[in-house]
């Protein structure tokens, strides 16, 4: 047992130990998320995280630790959101087509996320710090940061709230859409893309092609609207 502890004390000393065991949870989480089927529950980001935090737990591993290593994903959160413009670009020319029920439904959709997340937690009675941090749940990573540091809340929190935002939504949106009778692939996609961000998306793109590309239209859209939106929301409740 000695020999293990110290054997692991040397590894953990090493960054690329934990950026290894970030991409080995992610392989391992898409491997069960397939033999399931791709179930809404085995979400493989959901059991990336879960698998992530029983070996921190396990190793009493400080969180700062591990990103120290495993900071290069973060680092790709960028390019990857930039990414997400690829398929704007394909689906152009069906979103020109579509472009007033688009704007409608994202517009509807940003207000929504944003307003309904403040207005229930200032019935709770949470402090303005962290309503700054909800406020911009619904957006991606990057942009969600900037937007709660902007308006004096924590950007640790504000990250942890849009990983649980996407993982939610990631898991509830197909048996939702499904009961609710929402059959088009472009209203799906927009929904999922706008409510749950690149997580959504991510689940959208497994589903279908189509709704792929519109959840990233809405994600990438819903970032530059709730950039605008939020901190006049947030005054308004502050």
């Amino acid at each position: 047992m000695t020999d293990f502890a110290e054997i692991w004390s040397y590894l953990a000393s090493g960054p690329l130990v934990w950026l290894t065991l970030t991409l080995v949870a992610y392989v391992a989480g898409d491997t069960l998320s397939q033999a399931s089927g791709r179930a809404p529950l085995a979400n493989p980001v959901l059991i990336a995280v879960i698998l992530l935090a029983l070996v921190l737990w396990g190793s009493g591993t400080p969180y700062p630790v591990y990103f120290e290593g495993a900071q290069f994903v973060h680092f790709l959160l960028g390019p990857a959101t930039v990414s997400l413009a690829i398929p704007l670009w394909q689906q152009g020319h069906r979103l020109r087509r579509a472009l007033l029920p688009v704007l409608a439904g994202l517009a509807a959709g940003s207000l929504v996320a944003v307003v309904s997340a403040l207005g229930i937690a200032r019935a709770l009675g949470v402090d303005s710090e962290t309503l700054a941090a909800l406020a911009p749940k619904s957006t991606t990573a990057p942009v969600a940061i900037g937007i709660a540091q902007s308006l004096g809340g924590s950007p640790t929190l504000a990250a942890v709230l849009v990983l649980l935002t996407g993982i939610t939504g990631a898991v509830i949106a197909t048996p939702l859409l499904n009961a609710l009778g929402v059959k088009d692939w472009r209203a799906r996609g927009l929904a999922v893309g706008t409510a749950a961000h690149g997580i959504g998306t991510a689940r959208a793109l497994q589903v279908h092609p189509r709704a792929g590309a519109y959840a990233g239209i809405g994600m990438g859209l819903n970032a530059i609207l709730t950039a605008f939106l939020a901190p006049f929301i947030f005054r308004a409740f502050g």
